[in-house]
C-alpha cells in the first residue's frame, strides 16, 4: 500500500491542534484526537496554499502571544 500522505492527486484537508500547528491530512482518514477540522476537503495545493498564508511562525501559540 502506497503512502496517502505522498499522494498529491488526492484530496486532503487541513487540521490545526491548541497549539495552531497545521497539518495536512488525507480526507478520507480520520482526524486524530487533539486536532480539529480548519480547511474542508480540498487538493493538496489549496491545502498547501491556506497553510502558507497563515504564516510559519513555529512557536506554541502560548508562547508566540506573549513575546509577539
Amino acid at each position: 500500500m502506497s503512502n496517502p500522505f505522498e499522494f498529491h492527486e488526492g484530496r486532503f484537508v487541513v487540521l490545526q491542534n491548541e497549539e495552531a500547528y497545521h497539518s495536512l491530512w488525507p480526507a478520507a482518514m480520520e482526524v486524530p484526537a487533539g486536532w480539529r477540522l480548519v480547511l474542508k476537503e480540498s487538493s493538496r495545493q489549496a491545502c498547501l496554499d491556506y497553510v502558507t498564508e497563515r504564516g510559519t511562525d513555529l512557536r506554541p501559540a502560548g508562547l508566540a502571544t506573549t513575546t509577539a
